[in-house]
């Protein structure tokens, strides 16, 4: 007769203390468990399915402006609060949490350019189509007294845009030349130009912050280095760049919005070629702005909806949309990586979850497990057909559909047109020019 006894060690599952986790014994044999992957396709599946369901990414509207939203700006030290600047020459100071206006200024005739905040959040810099620089508190008045700026700088030309030092008491306006500005006077430290056309937007650099870019309307982007006071190098584009935002985290990359309908990533070491093009808008793209994480960036387009484009990959993960909302002018991605903002030709400001599917509030741990696991099994299933199909899907507006299908159409014909150009001459005479570089026209030192 055959006996098998049972013996158990109690070191293999009783607790030591109270707060111990509980050992629970496991065997990984695989014959043991012939449905696991099933079972984690089908729970994959159920994920990605409750995804699109709760895909609600829109917050809020705050409206109040009585022209158009041509500027936007976040506060460095405050998550709730963000400055707008209008086409009417008003700027607005809302609370996000309580999602009012708690200020309203005048600040200049007709259109408010730009907009930026000091790197203390004491005050904040406009510039507008009345050629001035103007210095405002951002704590309103006192009791009894009027609303007036700190300081004013009256300039010879229209100014297009402003950033600030994130530093030091410095910031950099462009229109005709980019100009250095110390806060203290009213004459710029210098100057410094490469062309003779006019610049759209001049942005500082995060990190190297002695480096800022700009970006002008004879489809240059310059680099300038402030201690030597002279521009370092340019990229020459087919088509003319609305706007630049350097990567938070990466001093060297920075993300181009162009009127070509396309994103271009570049690192600055090496212009002839940028990194990644971000394609999938079909009208100009009028602004970016990076997450503080690095990894993403949101781009806001004349195509009337925004986008969220990984850094590293050139379609985007999310498009933003609603039936009111026109030509998209700017955007900011707020500092705690949560949420979107955006203002549109039509007066208003939106509020979007950054990520669309996320609950808000406070989360139980049980919650959070959940969460987490769901989200490693969409990443290990993710490129099966049928989850990457409806975790791909989005709803799209008419226009947008229909100018896809069109834009594809051609794309697929230039293609044609290339491949047979390519068979049907003689070896070696037609270069073949790769999609990133097809867009570059040359590069100056």
């Amino acid at each position: 007769m055959k006996v098998k006894m049972l013996s158990r060690n109690p070191d293999n599952y009783v607790r030591e203390t109270k707060l111990d986790l509980q050992r629970v014994p496991r065997n990984y044999d695989p014959t043991l468990h012939p449905f696991e992957v099933p079972r984690e396709y089908m729970r994959a599946l159920n994920a990605t399915k409750l995804e699109r369901v709760f895909a609600k990414p829109f917050l809020a509207s705050l409206d109040g402006h009585r022209d158009g939203v041509n500027c936007l700006a976040k506060h460095p030290k405050s998550l709730a609060t963000v400055l707008s600047g209008a086409c009417d020459g008003e700027v607005r100071i809302w609370n996000l949490t309580k999602r009012k206006c708690i200020r309203a200024v005048q600040a200049h005739e007709g259109f408010v350019r730009g907009i930026c905040t000091r790197f203390c959040g004491t005050s904040f810099f406009t510039v507008g189509d009345d050629k001035t620089v103007k210095q405002w508190k951002m704590d309103g008045p006192g009791f009894g007294e009027e609303e007036e700026p700190l300081h004013t700088i009256l300039g010879k030309t229209v100014y297009t845009g402003i950033d600030h030092h994130w530093k030091e008491a410095v910031f950099a306006t462009c229109g005709q030349q980019v100009d250095i500005w110390d806060e203290q006077r009213t004459n710029p430290i210098c100057s410094m130009t490469w062309g003779f056309d006019s610049i759209s937007s001049v942005k500082f650099n995060p990190i190297e912050t002695f480096l800022l870019g700009s970006c002008a309307s004879d489809r240059n982007i310059v680099l300038y280095d402030m201690r030597q006071a002279t521009p370092l190098k340019k990229v020459i584009l087919d088509m003319r760049t609305n706007t630049i935002c350097w990567n938070p985290m990466e001093a060297f990359i920075f993300t181009a919005a162009n009127e070509d309908y396309n994103l271009y990533t570049f690192d600055m070491r090496a212009l002839d070629t940028p990194v990644m093009v971000h394609m999938d808008h079909v009208s100009a793209v009028l602004d970016v702005d990076y997450s503080p994480t690095g990894k993403e960036f949101v781009s806001a387009s004349f195509d009337k909806s925004i986008r969220i484009f990984p850094m590293d990959k050139g379609r985007s993960r999310e498009v933003y949309h609603t039936k009111r909302m026109q030509h998209v002018i700017c955007v900011k991605w707020t500092s705690d990586s949560k949420y979107i903002m955006c203002g549109s030709d039509e007066m208003n400001i939106r509020l979007w979850k950054a990520n669309a599917s996320e609950k808000l509030g406070v989360l139980t741990s049980r919650e959070k497990a959940a969460k987490d696991y769901n989200q490693k099994l969409k990443e290990k299933f993710q490129h099966h057909p049928h989850i990457k199909r409806i975790a791909r899907h989005r709803h799209l507006p008419k226009s947008i559909y229909s100018q896809i299908q069109e834009q594809r159409i051609m794309r697929e014909a230039r293609r044609r047109k290339e491949v047979n150009r390519l068979k049907h001459s003689k070896p070696g005479s037609v270069p073949i020019v790769s999609e990133k570089k097809k867009h570059i026209v040359a590069v100056v030192k």
